[in-house]
């Protein structure tokens, strides 16, 4: 099976903000253990809820730092939600799939 979740590098994720549409974006880094810990649950909940109208993907900060830094991210992971293009919601740490859907799904 392949995953729902694209990786991003700095100009994919330009190209993805600035479509129509639902786009969230997990932010991470390989040395982070609670970053690894919910790698599969976000997995999960883009394998659930990922459709034409919402993008799920993900950026390692350690390879693209200027997305994390145009978002002000100051704790990972961070989960951060955008609709057409402006942020409308965030959370920083560790989040369960049933938050994690309701943080995406209800933005």
């Amino acid at each position: 099976m392949t995953s729902k979740v694209l990786t991003l590098n700095d100009e994919t994720y330009q190209e993805n903000l600035s479509k129509e549409g639902t786009f969230a974006v997990r932010l991470w880094a390989e040395w982070c253990m609670p970053c690894r810990m919910m790698s599969p649950i976000y997995e999960e909940v883009a394998d659930k809820i990922a459709d034409e109208s919402l993008v799920m993907a993900e950026v390692n900060i350690d390879q693209f730092p200027s997305v994390a830094a145009s978002l002000g991210v100051r704790s990972i992971p961070t989960v951060v939600v955008f609709k057409n293009g402006k942020e409308i919601n965030r959370s920083a740490g560790l989040l369960p799939a049933p938050q994690l859907t309701a943080l995406i799904q209800n933005s």
